[in-house]
């Protein structure tokens, strides 16, 4: 059901509000320090995995680059894998990185898989099911590596694959395994009891404020979304008729706020405790950063068009043919403004950051925007040592040779 608007937002401020509620202003402004990360997921609500390292890094850890200081990826591996886990991999909109505490509440997807995979696989495949676990219970943490004949094959969720590996997939969908670390992409594989506290693992949240909660969580994400939202941002939350009956249950609990935002069509909700960072209406810093493709500030592709009339689509499946930048571009923040695209690629054979291209915005002169070389020379340099790379190289096209140029004027 509909809530009427309770604030009117301008789209200037609006901006300024999603680039600074985003820990973006200034961007690396957070203490070079792991808690860092939990900071970073207690105001986001969770991060997105990706496993493809492209540009050097994974998409969390990019987005965790570009909001703590001298960031390091073994950071937030401490809090997901190490003895004080804090923080969980499990499926939300898609496989996030979530606060461990959250747990009761998203027990639901457990539930509701188990529903199924308890009907197929984990039935059909009852042998592999038994020999899994009871290695894993004996042996402790394993990988799907250590099991199963690879010509063994089954049906599974993109293509058919080795019977234990969907079997192990679909127990840590269900609950019965979770990822104890990762060793590059590979999967390591321990019974969920010795990951979770018992009394945690106990804990369960009824259905209603468990979807309540998975609903609330794409605003945390986002900052301002739509009643119902963009399906790619909402799944798994419920029906659309669902989901509205649940934000509106959230504005009268006094959780979200409904509001107005200027250039967008549809009224927008932010979380209600935000809107002390809402009234706060000095200027962002003029710094530089690189965002993730799946960055929380550009899940929601209509208000990057709408507020920052900017069109971004990560072209990593889209066929080469077709992609109008590249494969893995990064969208370039500038203030509160989205200024242009950068590709980066990291070379670990060389040790090299290659920029395979940059592209900035119509109507954008770099040269002539104050401050923005200097911003841009320190993104890099950022990045540069992010990813431990020893020296930078630009394309040879006439706005990498533009770049590099003005790079170098600054001594």
């Amino acid at each position: 059901m509909p809530t009427t608007p309770q604030l009117s937002i301008s789209a200037a401020d609006a901006r300024r509000f999603l680039v600074r509620r985003h820990l973006l202003a200034p961007p690396r402004g957070l203490p070079a320090e792991p808690e860092s990360v939990l900071a970073v997921v207690d105001r986001l609500g969770s991060l997105q995995f990706d496993p493809l390292e492209v540009p050097g890094a994974r998409s969390h850890d990019l987005v965790l680059h570009a909001r703590i200081r001298g960031y390091r990826r073994a950071w937030c591996e401490q809090w997901l894998y190490g003895p004080e886990r804090r923080l969980i991999e499990l499926y939300n909109k898609s496989l996030n990185i979530l606060p461990l505490s959250e747990l009761p509440y998203h027990r639901i997807s457990w539930e509701r898989n188990r529903r199924h995979y308890d009907l197929t696989i984990l039935r059909d495949q009852a042998k592999t099911v038994s020999a899994i676990l009871e290695r894993i219970r004996a042996e402790g943490p394993h990988s799907t590596s250590a099991f199963g004949d690879p010509a063994h094959a089954v049906d599974w969720w993109w293509a058919p694959t080795r019977a234990a590996r969907a079997v192990m997939e679909a127990l840590f969908v269900t609950g019965g395994l979770g990822i104890e670390r990762r060793e590059g992409n590979r999967r390591y594989y321990d019974l969920i009891e010795r990951l979770v506290p018992g009394d945690l693992l106990a804990r369960s949240e009824g259905e209603e404020d468990a979807m309540r909660h998975r609903m609330l969580s794409r605003y945390r994400a986002v900052g301002l979304l739509a009643g119902s939202g963009q399906a790619e941002i909402v799944h798994g939350t419920g029906t659309t008729p669902e989901r509205l009956r649940r934000v509106a249950e959230l504005v009268d609990a006094g959780l979200l706020t409904a509001a107005e935002v200027e250039g967008m069509p549809t009224t927008r909700y932010l979380l209600t405790e935000e809107l002390t960072i809402l009234s706060d209406a000095r200027p962002v810093s003029a710094a530089v950063t690189f965002l993730a493709p799946l960055d929380p500030l550009v899940w929601d592709r209509r208000q990057l068009r709408g507020l920052f009339a900017f069109d971004y689509l990560w072209e990593v499946y889209v066929p080469a043919a077709k992609r109008r930048w590249g494969y893995y571009v990064l969208p370039i923040l500038f203030g509160d403004r989205f200024v242009g695209r950068i590709e980066p690629r990291y070379e670990r054979s060389r040790r090299g950051l290659r920029i395979l291209g940059i592209w900035f915005e119509a109507g954008f002169e770099p040269k002539d925007e104050p401050g923005f070389v200097p911003a841009l020379a320190d993104a890099v340099e950022a990045y540069r040592t992010f990813v431990g790379a020893d020296r930078v190289s630009w394309p040879r096209t006439r706005s990498g040779r533009e770049i590099a140029a003005a790079l170098r004027s600054l001594g």
